[in-house]
């Protein structure tokens, strides 16, 4: 399925960092006035919204949004829903094409705010090595995560499954904010659609891992989870009790496709 672009970055702008935020039906949710106020110091910060094929006034809201303020970023529109994970590949393709050197994506509900953006871009901007930063949601003393004992406990036992599916010690794969370093070899882990729907982030991590077979340095130096300083449960999530079990049989498929 082609997208249409809606707008895109003004000729001659190349940002330093492109950030990716996948919306489904948050015309009502969409915090606007937390991304038009947001920049990331030193550093030509922009967004690219994917709409995918929302049934409210997304689409017109993600419009409106771009125009409030020059240099913000930009809009896609996706016809047809397909899913998170082709919205953010979809996403990451047009942001890679913008020229930045860093791009990510984060969750349109801003579960994780975005001030924790620049502590995610500083282990980047530290660690040369390091190709794909993971936000991590770990209850810590000093730390604020606001989550549901039931999502916590689910989570966990999700975790441990996709650990073992891809034979690394990870701790949060479905934490909505990553950043990626913009590699030659990164348009080529994008290239083709995610086998899976709803885990695409381990996915992700999948092909990581194979990319990094017998070739440079390790897939555990390439990657970096950072524990959050804060993350909240926002009501209104699109999960459902099913998508769990949904998740489950995806690993499986993960695994058969990656590991076998």
């Amino acid at each position: 399925m082609s997208s249409e672009i809606l707008s895109s970055p003004p000729a001659g702008d190349r940002p330093d960092v492109v950030v990716v935020v996948p919306c489904y039906n948050e015309a009502a949710r969409l915090d606007r006035a937390a991304f038009r106020d947001f920049s990331l110091p030193g550093r030509r910060l922009r967004f690219c919204f994917v709409n995918d094929g929302s049934r409210d006034d997304t689409s017109r809201v993600l419009q409106s949004l771009c125009a409030e303020r020059a240099g913000l970023g930009w809009a896609i529109d996706l016809p047809v829903n397909q899913g998170k994970a082709e919205a953010v590949r979809q996403g990451l393709l047009a942001a890679i094409a913008a020229g930045p050197a860093i791009v990510g994506f984060w969750d349109a509900d801003l579960a994780t705010p975005l001030s924790e953006l620049p502590r995610l871009h500083a282990v980047l901007e530290e660690n040369p090595r390091v190709e794909l930063v993971l936000g991590s949601r770990v209850r810590l003393l000093g730390r604020h995560i606001d989550r549901s004992a039931v999502r916590h406990y689910l989570g966990r036992v999700f975790a441990t499954g996709a650990s073992l599916t891809l034979g690394l010690p990870v701790y949060d794969t479905q934490c909505g904010a990553k950043l990626l370093r913009v590699t030659p070899a990164l348009g080529e882990l994008l290239a083709r659609r995610f086998l899976t729907r709803w885990v695409f982030d381990v996915e992700l991590l999948a092909r990581f891992e194979r990319a990094a077979r017998g070739a440079g340095p390790s897939v555990e130096e390439r990657v970096y989870e950072l524990p959050l300083l804060r993350w909240t449960d926002v009501p209104g999530s699109k999960v459902r009790p099913w998508d769990f079990v949904r998740s489950g049989l995806e690993l499986v498929r993960i695994f058969r496709a990656y590991r076998r």
